[in-house]
């Protein structure tokens, strides 16, 4: 097991950066900003790239995924209004750090990655670490209705269109935030008001990955 480090000069970085995030680009929710306080980001990459862990900047991570930039896990974590025991269904595991953050903010998280190699790494990763979470290797389109229905639902990478399959997967009242679009991407947050009805917002433009359905191995 790799040793992990969590020194004054990098909790000293991340109180800059919750700063930041409070002052600049406006997150008010407070357990957020508690969780992004807690998790170490750093632990999530290579040390080649230790100097970026608490800059707002995305950075390259195996199978050419990206850890999002801070403000944007903050933005969509904030948009979920998550309370403590909400379940949680999370597509697109990556690095762990959205799923961490979730987790430290008390939800019972299920996450789901398409690539392997990811899954393999953020599964041995949790296990190190005792983060508790339920995760999977498949296909986050289909996201898990023998599981469902979720209080929330959270999409960390671009897809093309909105799954019908994870509406369905939302409870009454439950709140999924998904950026949309191919080339440029919007974050919309939908609210399940019935069977059949639901409210839609928009919160302006994004850039992630693309979402996939082919499972890479």
């Amino acid at each position: 097991m790799p040793e992990y480090i969590d020194n004054y000069t990098h909790k000293g970085l991340r109180k800059k950066l919750v700063s930041y995030l409070r002052e600049t680009v406006g997150i008010k929710d407070e357990r957020v900003l508690e969780a992004i306080n807690k998790v170490p980001r750093h632990w999530l990459l290579d040390s080649a790239y230790y100097n970026l862990a608490y800059e707002d900047k995305a950075v390259e991570i195996l199978c050419k995924q990206t850890i999002s930039q801070p403000s944007t896990v903050a933005k969509q974590t904030e948009l979920l209004q998550l309370q403590e025991r909400m379940t949680v269904l999370e597509i697109g595991t990556g690095s762990g750090y959205q799923t961490w953050i979730l987790c430290a903010m008390k939800a019972r998280v299920y996450t789901i990655e398409r690539q392997k190699e990811l899954y393999m790494q953020s599964s041995r990763f949790f296990e190190q670490m005792n983060i508790r979470c339920n995760n999977y290797l498949g296909d986050g389109y289909k996201g898990l209705p023998n599981i469902a229905p979720f209080d929330r639902i959270i999409v960390t990478c671009g897809a093309p269109y909105v799954p019908e399959e994870l509406l369905k997967q939302l409870k009454i009242g439950g709140i999924m935030v998904i950026p949309v679009g191919e080339k440029e991407q919007r974050m919309l947050r939908f609210i399940r008001k019935s069977e059949t009805e639901f409210t839609r917002e928009d919160f302006g433009p994004c850039l992630f990955v693309p979402m996939l359905k082919k499972i890479q191995r």
